[in-house]
C-alpha cells in the first residue's frame, strides 16, 4: 500500500492543498523514501535524523523537507498505521530568517506611474494597484474572478481553500473599474483573462511585464517582483500604524509568527517618533540648525 499517495489525497480533499504544493510534497516524501535503506515505513529516529542531516541543501529547503516528513508521520500516527513517530523529535540547524525586500512609497508611486508607458497599461496598473492595496499573492491576483469583486473589497480563496477579504482604496478601485470597462463583455470568468492554458493572466506573464515596468520607472528589474510589492504593502501599513492582526487578516497568514517578520520597519518609525516628539529629539534637530 502506497501512504504516501494515501497522504497527499487527505491533504488534498480536506484542507485543499493546491497542485503545486502537492507536488512539491511528494517529491520530498519520495526522495526520502528511496535515500532511507528501509523507505519512511521502516525508518528510526535516527535513520530520519541522519537522512536530514546528511542533504547538502540551504537551510530553508532542509526545513521544509522536515516539515513535510513531521506532517506524513503525523498523518500516519493519527489514521493508527504507526505506533511511534519517527520525526516527533528532529533537531535542525538554526538560521536566520531573511527579512522582507520591499520597495519605499516614493518607489511604489514611481512604478505604478510607469505602468501608463508600457502595452495594456490599463491592465497593468490595475494589477499593480491591487497588489499594493491589498496584499494579494501573485495566483490570487492572477486567479482573481469577477464574481470575486464585491464594491470597495475583493472574496479572496487563499491558501488551503480559506477565504477572506480584503479592501480596495479609492485608488485600487478606480483603476479596477477602468480597467474591466476596457476589458469589456467576455466569456471569462477571469478579471484579467487571456490565452494562456489556465484562461488567466499567468504568473511569468505579470513577472515579465512588471520587471519592464521596473526599468521605465528606473528602478533596479532585481528589486521588483509580485511578492516584493506585498512585503511593500505589509511593511508600509505596520510603518503607518497598522494593527498586526489586521495585516495578518489582510495578508491571509494563519500564524501570527509569520507577520511578525515585517516589524523589520520599526526601528526607523521609531527613531522619527523620538525625534520629532522626545524633547531631547527636537532640541537636537534645532542645535544641527
Amino acid at each position: 500500500m502506497n501512504y504516501i499517495d494515501i497522504f497527499l489525497e487527505a491533504l488534498s480533499a480536506e484542507r485543499g492543498r493546491s497542485k503545486k504544493t502537492l507536488e512539491c510534497y511528494a517529491a520530498d516524501l519520495n526522495a526520502a523514501n528511496l535515500a532511507l535503506s528501509g523507505g519512511l515505513m521502516n525508518a528510526s529516529d535516527s535513520d530520519i535524523q541522519s537522512y536530514l542531516s546528511d542533504l547538502n541543501e540551504a537551510p530553508t529547503s532542509i526545513a521544509r523537507k522536515a516539515s513535510t516528513l513531521r506532517g506524513f508521520y503525523k498523518f500516519l500516527m493519527l489514521e493508527k498505521i504507526i505506533t511511534r513517530n519517527p520525526a516527533a523529535n528532529l533537531e535542525l540547524p538554526k538560521h536566520g530568517r531573511n527579512l522582507p525586500k520591499y520597495l519605499s512609497p516614493k518607489e511604489i508611486e514611481d512604478l505604478i506611474s510607469a505602468a501608463g508607458d508600457t502595452k495594456n497599461s490599463t491592465r497593468l496598473r490595475a494589477m499593480l494597484e491591487l497588489t499594493y492595496a491589498s496584499g494579494l499573492r501573485v495566483s490570487e491576483l492572477c486567479e482573481l474572478q469577477c464574481s470575486a469583486i464585491l464594491g470597495n473589497k475583493l472574496l479572496i480563496h487563499g491558501k488551503g481553500a480559506k477565504e477572506r477579504f480584503v479592501p480596495m482604496h479609492d485608488g485600487a478601485q478606480t483603476a479596477l473599474e477602468k480597467w474591466m470597462r476596457c476589458r469589456g463583455e467576455t466569456d471569462s470568468k477571469f478579471v484579467f483573462p487571456s490565452n494562456s492554458q489556465s484562461g488567466h493572466i499567468t504568473r511569468d506573464g505579470f513577472f515579465k511585464i512588471l520587471k519592464k515596468c521596473a526599468v521605465l520607472s528606473g528602478i533596479s528589474p532585481d528589486r521588483v517582483s509580485p511578492h516584493v510589492l506585498r512585503h511593500s504593502f505589509a511593511s508600509h501599513l505596520l510603518a503607518g500604524g497598522a494593527n498586526l492582526r489586521a495585516i495578518q487578516t489582510m495578508l491571509g497568514h494563519e500564524d501570527i509568527s509569520t507577520t511578525q517578520i515585517y516589524t523589520h520597519v520599526l526601528p526607523e518609525q521609531l527613531r522619527e517618533t523620538m525625534q520629532n516628539h522626545h524633547p531631547l529629539g527636537n532640541k537636537s534637530k534645532a542645535d544641527n540648525k
